[in-house]
């Protein structure tokens, strides 16, 4: 008998992990200076928890993943509130009140390691004029809000770019259809990010010639940032899907998560020239086989495509009696040069 429990007890020792991960503690700050979203609205007859802030202690509860305390006051992110948590998460919009030494400390943290950052929803329409040591906000999320002609409830169709293996990016399927509000953004930069999840407009009645990523992550020193543009809608909050990809964006910025960051320019701009050639209407099948030889060319010239499509933008004619000669000229001429690009 004794024996037998000896077997079992040395079986259950294999059969479990050595040592659970600590829980990671998060402060969670959903302060409104810009647009306020249903999210992150507190009860008109009170001033009680709003919906982000109960679920993200239902998440970390549930998860047994991370605790997490809440705030509206960006003041109250000081260098010392910095030694009594792992990972600040945003949900955030307008010009904070982060002093700039605080922004700076912020910074600090994050490179030496000490600390991750998750950004959701509306992390990217938000900022402040900042000249201190480091990086803007701005530069430092990676983008800044540039309208969303994908509106709250619009289908869309989100596509995973990177390895089938990113560990921040397996509660979602590979390509699935959702419905959602989507920004585009202005100061974006693809080389030092690592999209995980764009728009793929093969399916979507709404679509545009230049690529909108959705999920990205990035590696700042010994520091990680994942930022989602998922998380406008009570309804994504409520997403089981969702709410482990938090709970896996919340380890993983804690680096109890494998994975890197590395930026992978060249894979985005495939998908940019993909929604160029998707917009123009061209058959899926026409497209997979253009691409397929577009993923052969040089990648300087790959780089510089994509760029250009991006560029396509700010010529967008907003309105109906917008002029559209400036963004047709542009759109046709770079179209036709991907097209001759990619001929067999």
């Amino acid at each position: 008998m004794t024996r037998l429990f000896v077997l079992v007890a040395t079986l259950l020792a294999f059969a479990l992990p050595a040592t659970a991960s600590p829980k990671v503690r998060v402060l969670y700050l959903d302060q409104s200076v810009g647009f306020v979203h249903a999210p992150v609205t507190p009860p008109k007859a009170s001033n009680g928890p709003t919906l982000s802030e109960i679920a993200m202690a239902e998440i970390g509860a549930r998860s047994g993943a991370f605790s997490v305390r809440s705030t509206r006051d960006a003041s109250m992110i000081t260098p010392e509130t910095l030694k009594d948590i792992d990972v600040l998460v945003f949900y955030t919009t307008g010009a904070l009140p982060i002093a700039p030494a605080t922004w700076a400390a912020v910074q600090d943290w994050i490179k030496s390691g000490k600390g991750g950052f998750v950004g959701l929803h509306s992390a990217t329409d938000t900022g402040w004029t900042y000249d201190g040591p480091g990086e803007t906000y701005t530069a430092f999320i990676n983008g800044k809000f540039a309208g969303h002609p994908w509106t709250q409830g619009t289908p869309i169709t989100i596509r995973a770019l990177g390895d089938a293996r990113e560990p921040v990016n397996q509660a979602w399927p590979r390509r699935f259809a959702y419905a959602e509000e989507i920004y585009q953004y202005a100061d974006y930069d693809p080389a030092r990010v690592r999209v995980l999840q764009a728009l793929d407009f093969g399916d979507m009645a709404l679509k545009r010639p230049w690529f909108v990523p959705v999920t990205w992550t990035r590696q700042i020193g010994k520091g990680r940032l994942f930022y989602t543009n998922l998380g406008h809608t009570p309804a994504t909050w409520s997403d089981a899907r969702y709410r482990q990809q938090i709970v896996d964006a919340v380890r993983w910025t804690a680096g109890q998560l494998p994975g890197g960051a590395k930026p992978n320019p060249d894979e985005q701009a495939l998908w940019a020239l993909r929604s160029l050639l998707t917009y123009g209407g061209r058959p899926s099948a026409e497209i997979e086989r253009r691409a397929a030889r577009l993923a052969k060319a040089d990648p300087a010239w790959l780089r510089d495509a994509a760029a250009r499509t991006a560029a396509l933008r700010a010529l967008w004619p907003i309105k109906p009696d917008s002029d559209r000669a400036p963004f047709d000229a542009a759109y046709s001429a770079l179209l036709a040069e991907v097209l001759a690009k990619s001929e067999g």
